[in-house]
C-alpha cells in the first residue's frame, strides 16, 4: 500500500510516529555550562525541550553538563548536579552550543578563566546562550556587543553597565544571530525551541510543542496549532472539525456555520493549509485515533466509532496508509479492556 503524508498542518503532531524527516541536518552538540545557584527550572526547560526532540528525531542533539571545575554545582533549589565535564579546552572541542546557565542568586562574579573559555568558544564560531543572568557573563567576556539579548529584570541594569554596545531588552527571551538570551524558564523553553528550528526545521519543533505544551487539560480533542496569520473563516472551520470528531460534519455544513460557500472553504484550505478539506478533516481523525490508542483503554471498535468511521476495514486500511501499519500493530499505553 503506498504510503500517504500527513500535510503540513498536522505532520509535526505526527513526525514521531511516521519517521518523517529522519537523516536530515547532522547531531548539534549542545553544552550547559552550570553555575553556582543556577535556575533549575529553567535549565531543565531547555534540557527537556532538546531531549524531547531526540525522542521524536534521533540522535537530532547531543547533551553535556559542565561545571568550572568539573566538580557538582548547587542549583537555585537546593539540589547538587554532578556534571560531565569539567569546562577544559578539551570538553570545548566540537560544540555548536553552549549555555550558560544563571539563576537569581548567581553571583555576578566573573573570572579570567571564565571569560578566556567563553571568548575561546565564540572564536570557534560556537553560538552562545545564556539563562536568566546567564547573559551577563556572556557581556562581561565582551561577547554580546553589537547583540540584542534579554535577561532577568533583577539583573538588567548590571547587564546594561557592562555591555553598553549591546540592547538589552525585557523580552522573556532572544535570539539574535549566534547569541541566544532567556530571563525566565519559559524564555528557555522558547529559545531552544527557536535552536531547534534552526537546525530541524519547524515540523520538529510542531512535534515537541504537542508534547510539551500542555495547559489544556490532558483528555483535550485534537487541537492542532494555528497559523498567526490564519484567516477567522478558516479557524473557525478546524474549530468546527476538532469538536466533531465522532461524528464528522459535512463539508456542506462546515460551509453553512461558518457563512461561506464550499468553494470558498475549498480555496482557504488550499491557500493557507495547502490541503483540502476532507483531507485535513481525515488526516484530523487519524490523530486522534492514533492517541486513542496509545493512551486510553478503548477498544479497537470504540476507538473508530469515536473518530466517525463506519467500517474496520475503511479505517485499518486509512491509518495502515499513514502509519505505515495497521491500527491492531499500535503501541498500546491505556489499560485495554478485553473484548469478552
Amino acid at each position: 500500500m503506498e504510503r500517504r503524508r500527513f500535510s503540513a498542518a498536522l505532520q509535526g503532531q505526527n513526525l514521531r510516529f511516521t519517521g518523517a524527516g529522519e537523516g536530515g541536518s547532522a547531531r548539534a552538540r549542545v553544552g550547559f555550562l552550570l553555575l553556582e545557584h543556577f535556575s533549575l527550572p529553567a535549565f531543565t526547560q531547555a534540557l527537556d525541550t532538546l531531549v524531547t526532540a531526540n525522542l521524536i528525531r534521533s540522535e537530532s542533539f547531543a547533551v553535556s553538563n559542565f561545571s568550572l571545575s568539573g566538580e557538582p554545582v548547587t542549583s537555585d533549589l537546593g539540589l547538587l548536579i554532578c556534571p560531565d565535564l569539567a569546562l577544559a579546552s578539551a570538553a570545548r572541542q566540537g560544540l555548536d552550543l553552549l549555555v550558560v546557565c544563571g539563576g537569581l542568586r548567581t553571583p555576578l562574579r566573573s573570572s579570567a578563566a571564565l571569560r578566556e573559555a567563553l571568548q575561546d568558544v565564540a572564536a570557534r564560531g560556537v553560538a552562545l546562550a545564556g539563562l536568566w543572568n546567564g547573559a551577563w557573563f556572556l557581556g562581561d567576556a565582551g561577547l554580546l556587543d553589537g547583540y540584542r539579548c534579554c535577561i532577568h529584570p533583577e539583573h538588567r541594569a548590571a547587564l546594561a553597565e557592562i555591555a553598553r554596545n549591546s540592547q538589552v531588552t525585557s523580552d522573556s527571551y532572544m535570539v539574535d544571530r549566534d547569541r541566544l538570551t532567556a530571563a525566565s524558564p519559559t524564555g528557555a523553553f522558547n529559545l531552544a525551541l527557536e535552536w531547534i528550528a534552526r537546525r530541524h526545521g519547524r515540523d520538529l519543533v510542531e512535534a515537541v510543542v504537542d508534547i510539551l505544551a500542555f495547559e489544556e487539560s490532558r483528555y483535550r480533542r485534537v487541537r492542532p496549532a494555528l497559523h498567526e496569520k490564519m484567516s477567522e473563516p478558516l479557524r473557525e472551520v478546524i474549530n468546527l472539525m476538532a469538536a466533531n470528531i465522532e461524528e464528522p460534519l459535512s463539508q456542506e455544513q462546515l460551509a453553512h456555520y461558518v457563512g461561506r460557500s464550499r468553494r470558498q472553504i475549498e480555496r482557504l484550505f488550499q491557500q493557507q493549509l495547502g490541503t483540502t478539506p476532507v483531507r485535513y478533516y481525515l488526516e484530523l481523525r487519524i490523530t486522534e485515533c492514533r492517541r486513542l490508542l496509545q493512551h486510553s483503554d478503548l477498544t479497537m471498535l470504540e476507538v473508530l466509532v469515536a473518530c466517525g468511521f463506519v467500517s474496520p476495514s475503511h479505517f485499518s486500511k486509512c491509518y495502515t496508509a499513514f502509519y505505515g501499519y495497521p491500527p491492531s500493530k499500535e503501541v498500546r499505553y491505556g489499560n485495554v479492556r478485553s473484548t469478552k
